[in-house]
């Protein structure tokens, strides 16, 4: 078996249990803006518990958490700082992890329908040129279509880095995983495989349907023989449907603890994630029980 890669988990939820500003609809940019030092003390709170992989706090660097005004005025020096602010933690820690550039959801999470090609281009390639001087590899977040992903790609095309592709599941568990717009997994690996992407990743959805989309992907992978990774990062989210409003309320979280977490990542691993971590409500104690099984098999 490959061996395991941890990534990072949920920053805007640890910002928000360590006492940082944090509302809606800024969400994890109050902290960037108004407490940028703890922003770089959840990074490494995140190292020290064992990632080897952290992602820069520009999630909400979009007009759809900044606002027009702000993001037009700020959006893009806020993105460089949050690629900065992950830099300082890594350098602050002095141990070998990568920070990789996030490109988010352009018009909110888990909404395919609100998904606008030419403007989320100009958003992307924004939020891309700002941050990736100061990152090692990039990440392209919360994915919910192949339209969303094949303007995503065209941007990060320009880059010699590392790129991977994390797509957001329906969360309701069936034989065939699905990717928020309906389409499937199978077909979402397949574009990644083609466009010379390095990973398909599977994020922001809850635990129960990552195994279907790691044993379709790897499907893929196998017969088109393609050197693409597997990565895992879920949620502690309750299930979300096709009708969510983000900026709305803050999503309403389950008890999921460190060892629930360790048992699903211990399956996806087994068939054939690379590289796990976790997303909104994934803390360090996760990340660490992780980290802490992972010394247990490679030492």
């Amino acid at each position: 078996m490959n061996k395991l890669t941890i990534l990072d988990g949920g920053m805007g939820r640890e910002l928000k249990r360590m006492g940082a500003p944090f509302s809606q609809p800024l969400w994890s940019a109050q902290a960037l803006i108004e407490s940028p030092q703890i922003v770089t003390l959840a990074h490494k709170n995140f190292i020290h518990a064992g990632a080897e992989i952290i992602i820069s706090n520009s999630y909400a660097c979009v007009p759809f958490h900044l606002g027009k005004e702000r993001y037009e005025s700020d959006g893009a020096r806020l993105a460089k700082e949050a690629a900065m602010l992950a830099q300082d933690a890594v350098a602050q820690t002095a141990k070998q992890v990568q920070v990789a550039g996030a490109l988010p959801p352009a018009f909110g999470s888990y909404r395919p329908d609100l998904f606008d090609a030419v403007e989320g281009e100009k958003i992307f390639r924004t939020l891309f040129e700002a941050q990736d001087p100061y990152v090692d590899i990039w990440l392209a977040e919360t994915i919910s279509s192949i339209e969303e992903f094949n303007v995503i790609q065209s941007v990060l095309s320009q880059t010699p880095k590392t790129c991977y592709y994390a797509f957001s599941l329906q969360d309701t568990p069936s034989n065939a995983a699905l990717i928020r717009s309906g389409q499937t997994v199978r077909e979402a690996t397949k574009r990644v495989c083609e466009s010379g992407g390095h990973g398909v990743y599977f994020n922001c959805s809850v635990p129960e349907v990552m195994a279907q989309a790691i044993r379709d992907a790897k499907q893929v992978i196998d017969e088109l023989n393609a050197d693409v990774e597997i990565g895992v990062y879920a949620n502690n989210f309750a299930p979300i449907g096709s009708d969510h409003e983000a900026n709305d309320t803050i999503q309403a979280m389950r008890e999921l603890s460190p060892q629930d977490y360790l048992a699903y990542s211990q399956q996806w691993h087994q068939l054939g994630a690379t590289t796990i971590g976790g997303c909104c409500g994934i803390g360090p104690e996760h990340i660490q029980a992780l980290s802490d099984w992972k010394l247990s098999q490679y030492g």
